[in-house]
């Protein structure tokens, strides 16, 4: 009861918090100050994951693939930013984003749902009448 009670709190709070990336998307589509394209692109897909996320919490086990998804693609993400972080030294947000992504993803897998067991259909069920 408490793991999924705090799935629906984690859900709820990476959801809000990557929909909050449409706010400085929007900004920065209005602004036409592109100085790196890929910024508002990343934004727009974390954006749409925060959407479903939040649909997520009223069943989180129904909606385990996304969980899990949307855990392992955090993962990867920080993983690729902490490599880029040691190919330009200068660049200390690539540390903390990555950190940040990982912990994320970190925190969703250890929540994802456990796989339901398949209830088998006896002979009897099985044949249409």
């Amino acid at each position: 009861m408490f793991r999924q009670r705090a799935l629906k709190i984690v859900l709820v709070l990476f959801g809000l918090l990557f929909l909050a990336g449409l706010i400085p998307l929007v900004l920065s589509l209005l602004a036409r100050n592109h100085a790196d394209a890929g910024t508002p692109m990343l934004m727009s897909l974390y954006a749409a994951l925060g959407v479903f996320l939040l649909v997520a919490v009223r069943n989180p086990s129904a909606h385990r693939s996304l969980i899990a998804y949307a855990a392992w693609a955090n993962i990867a993400h920080g993983t690729v930013m902490l490599i880029q972080r040691f190919q330009f030294l200068g660049d200390r947000d690539l540390q903390f984003g990555s950190l940040a992504a990982i912990a994320i993803g970190a925190i969703l897998l250890a929540l994802v749902p456990k796989k339901q067991p398949v209830a088998e259909k006896s002979p009897a069920t099985a044949v249409a009448v």
